[in-house]
């Protein structure tokens, strides 16, 4: 007979207050949302936990002014459900944060997904026993829970990251993380605001903050592409289009290179007139959104074809902002363009036409220090009443190092991953039994649609964990060589990429003595599917499997 694996209570149950569960997962946001529907659905006895007071993830955390997503609304969204598909519309091509956090409040509530939640709580330690095969989770209110399955849906982007600034302290007038913007209205009317961060979340902030009656002043260390994103809205008879045609629509993001709609060529650049790519990249200007990045199928390999489409964009600032200087100081240079998370803009360089808007130029004048009063660079100080600090996140791998994962023979992920993070596909790690992970490091993570991923990874997971328990088994990992073999792979492919010519949070630059590298799968979406596929066929082959060792119910 087959045996389940819910496990007999142990002795610690009556005694020391210790949860019995069949899945633990840990994080609140898309991923850790569907991984909740998908065991639940599947009658297994789950409990999630989420930091924050509700659902929604990095779109709970990033209020902002001018939050928005960069993918188009139907795209960012699930696929899994198509009552939801049906009873959703969307107001605009891409969704602001509050219609984003409405949307996700809908599915909860649709799903009934808040009852297996527990907010404002955090886990700081995950242990894995291996004589019971289960992971022993401790919480930040004293909480003790047991699982043989722990999914890790804390995502790539989740831990922010403080400016290594000297004299952030020293500070004495407001200071706000755009990662942990507050849940009421900001007013800057009548205030000097200094913004530190010019990646994708602070040109958002710097079009909106600078469009208030304030004294804006952007302090630039790194320069970003940003194209025009010509935001429309969603009319009712093209979202009833959109509705009818979902099963094709979401078929073909699964079966692109970035899991999404957006069109993707594999033309290349130098085989079109130099007439006919001007003709192309202007096209895809007017377009908006990213349109551009998808023109051309060699941009992120060919250099000197990446520095032609650089070059349109740098000509486009020029044409924009009307201080020569000021547009000089906006143009980016040193890096390959899109090598850098592409940015989305309305009005962005516009901007610095207004008189309120002045840009710093921390590259001619770089900051020095923070002090009471403002920020001082060798020029002088700048007094300020707020400093916004937009300075991104420990990506991809800060959410899993920043408790205690405990592993096999006491190994932690922080050992394993002090060269850099490995897995097998970004799910799985060897030396961490029943441990999972949606969009993890060695996926797809921040170069594909994190909808897709995230329900791709949980499938995998939820076939993985009905393999295990159908044939008695109590535990899966990877083997050394299925890892490693993953791992050469990807950074085969990594080698090949003008991602690397750019210090990013892809990277792991954005850190100090974090270990640099890009060890993201860049070989596309279908392919990743196609090797999830793969690693799942003929029974897990790849990975070790161990026998139940407890009593359980058949």
């Amino acid at each position: 007979m087959a045996a389940s694996a819910t496990l007999t209570p142990s002795s610690t149950n009556a005694n020391g207050g210790v949860t019995q569960l069949d899945v633990i997962i840990v994080g609140g946001g898309f991923g850790g949302m569907y991984a909740v529907y998908k065991f639940n659905k599947l009658g297994l006895k789950l409990q999630a936990f989420e930091a924050g007071t509700d659902v929604g993830g990095v779109w709970y955390w990033n209020r902002y002014p001018g939050a928005r997503v960069d993918l188009p609304s139907i795209d960012y969204s699930y696929s899994f459900s198509p009552e939801i598909e049906q009873e959703w519309s969307w107001s605009e091509q891409f969704a602001a944060q509050p219609e984003l956090l409405r949307y996700i409040d809908f599915v909860a509530t649709r799903l009934d997904l808040r009852r297996h939640f527990q907010f404002s709580t955090r886990v700081e330690s995950a242990v894995w026993d291996e004589e019971r095969q289960l992971w022993t989770v401790k919480t930040n209110k004293g909480e003790t829970f047991e699982a043989p399955y722990c999914i890790m849906a804390t995502g790539p982007l989740s831990v922010p990251k403080k400016p290594e600034i000297d004299g952030l302290e020293r500070f004495k007038g407001k200071t706000m993380y755009a990662a942990r913007w507050p849940h009421t209205p900001v007013d800057f009317s009548g205030q000097r605001v200094g913004v530190i961060g010019t990646g994708s979340t602070g040109i958002q902030i710097v079009q909106e903050v600078g469009r208030q009656n304030c004294e804006l002043f952007v302090f630039q260390r790194t320069p970003s592409f940003t194209m025009p994103m010509r935001n429309v809205p969603m009319e009712p008879e093209y979202m009833a289009e959109v509705k009818r045609h979902y099963p094709a629509i979401r078929e073909v993001a699964r079966n692109s290179p970035i899991g999404g709609i957006r069109p993707q060529s594999t033309r290349g650049f130098f085989t079109v007139t130099p007439a006919q790519r001007m003709a192309l990249l202007e096209d895809s200007w007017q377009q908006g959104g990213l349109a551009m990045l998808g023109t051309f199928g060699d941009l992120m390999l060919n250099e000197e074809a990446n520095e032609h489409v650089a070059e349109f964009v740098r000509g486009k600032i020029a044409e924009v902002v009307t201080d020569p200087a000021t547009a000089e100081a906006l143009k980016p240079k040193g890096y390959p363009i899109f090598a850098r998370r592409p940015c989305l803009d309305t009005g962005y360089y516009e901007t610095y036409n207004r008189p309120n808007v002045h840009l710093m130029d921390c590259i001619a004048d770089p900051i020095l220090e923070i002090t009471e009063k403002g920020i001082r660079t060798a020029k002088g100080e700048t007094e300020l009443d707020v400093l916004i600090l937009a300075t991104g996140y420990d990506g991809l791998t800060g959410a899993l190092m920043a408790f205690d994962v405990v592993g096999r023979d006491g190994r932690t992920v922080q050992d394993k991953w002090k060269n850099g993070p490995r897995s097998h596909l970004g799910i799985m790690l060897e030396g961490f039994p029943n441990l999972f992970m949606t969009t993890g490091p060695n996926g797809p993570a921040a170069l594909a649609n994190i909808i897709r991923m995230s329900e791709n990874d949980v499938d995998w997971i939820a076939d993985a964990i009905l393999h295990l328990r159908k044939n008695g088994l109590g535990s899966i990992e990877p083997t050394k060589k299925t890892e490693d073999d993953w791992m050469d792979l990807v950074h085969s492919l990594a080698k090949h990429s003008l991602i690397n010519k750019a210090k990013t949070w892809w990277v792991g630059a954005n850190v100090e003595g974090k270990p640099q590298g890009l060890t993201q799968f860049i070989g596309g979406f279908a392919k990743y599917r196609e090797a999830c596929a793969a690693a799942a066929a003929n029974g897990y082959a790849g990975h070790v499997k161990e026998p139940a060792r407890q009593a359980v119910e058949a």
